[in-house]
């Protein structure tokens, strides 16, 4: 079911139909390596969070990924990486266009070419078809735009999807990403112009929390109406916290949170100290280098369920 409003998404709430059975964390993770780290042109036309002004360091960029691939296998989570290429420079970024429930692979409808030559990468999909056994489900082919869990954010246990609509999805894309992702239920939403991806200025975290920019919603009750299912557990950001990728992290597992270095660098201190009250640990990672390319850590990580 797709709704649309807040009043719908909370009547389905209280109707108390959702299930709490799926996977909430993966069990793996896949990173793709920047290779001659550069910006996006095409990825700049809409993405507000890049200046393609600034220089870029490749050698450090690499450092930082790799460095991030660290961190996580340290905490006991299956790190696969894959090489880059310098003809896709946003590639750093696969959650975008790889996704992944149990036992599937689902391949996003990409806007810009050079995101639509990654969707046709065969060693990805050979991984996932031939090695893991995924069956397949490529939207790419489609007449829709789905750029997966840029634009849909989930909440994985329960099985419900939010859903910003921007350049990057549109109404089959969205409903396409319903399907794929065997939801039960997805809210439907606009953003504010100045935004491109849901997962810059939302996330959930294990299926238990969530942090959320209320500025970035058109609607102000869109925000109001999440945080209703988050009850005690929702972390409401600032613009500037936002734009600092504060909502830009990823629960590895049950508790260990990890999130861009800019960002604990710019969030109130009481706000990290209240996630750590709710049961996580924060993994700050230096990521700023890649940040030039308008996305941050959450964008790196491609989950495995």
């Amino acid at each position: 079911m797709i709704v649309r409003s807040p009043s719908e998404y909370v009547d389905q709430l209280d109707a108390g139909w959702l299930s709490n059975d799926a996977s909430a964390v993966p069990r793996a993770v896949f990173l793709v390596e920047p290779t001659d780290f550069k910006l996006s042109r095409q990825s700049a036309i809409d993405n507000n969070y890049m200046d393609l002004s600034v220089k870029v360091d490749p050698d450090r960029a690499l450092f930082q990924h790799r460095k991030l691939t660290a961190r996580i296998s340290s905490c006991g989570v299956p790190v696969i990486r894959f090489p880059g290429n310098s003809a896709t420079p946003d590639d750093v970024f696969p959650n975008n266009v790889f996704g992944t429930i149990p036992g599937r692979l689902i391949i996003g409808s990409m806007l810009y070419p050079e995101r639509q030559a990654e969707a046709a990468r065969d060693d990805i999909r050979g991984f996932f078809k031939d090695l893991m056994g995924y069956e397949v489900m490529d939207l790419s082919g489609r007449n829709l735009v789905a750029e997966l869990t840029g634009a849909l954010v989930m909440d994985r246990s329960h099985r419900v999807g939010y859903c910003g609509m921007t350049q990057r999805v549109d109404d089959a894309g969205c409903l396409a990403m319903h399907d794929a992702f065997d939801l039960a239920l997805t809210f439907q939403f606009d953003l504010t112009p100045e935004e491109y991806h849901t997962n810059v200025v939302l996330t959930v975290l294990a299926s238990r929390a969530c942090i959320i920019c209320p500025e970035s919603f058109v609607d102000p009750e869109v925000p109001k109406a999440i945080a209703r299912a988050f009850p005690d557990r929702t972390l409401i950001i600032t613009p500037e916290e936002k734009a600092a990728f504060a909502g830009n992290c990823l629960a590895m597992n049950f508790t260990d949170v990890f999130i861009s270095q800019t960002a604990v660098d710019i969030m109130d201190p009481a706000k990290i100290r209240r996630l750590e009250s709710w049961g996580f640990n924060i993994h700050p990672v230096e990521l700023d280098e890649i940040e030039k390319a308008g996305g941050s850590l959450r964008c790196c990580v491609a989950e495995i369920y």
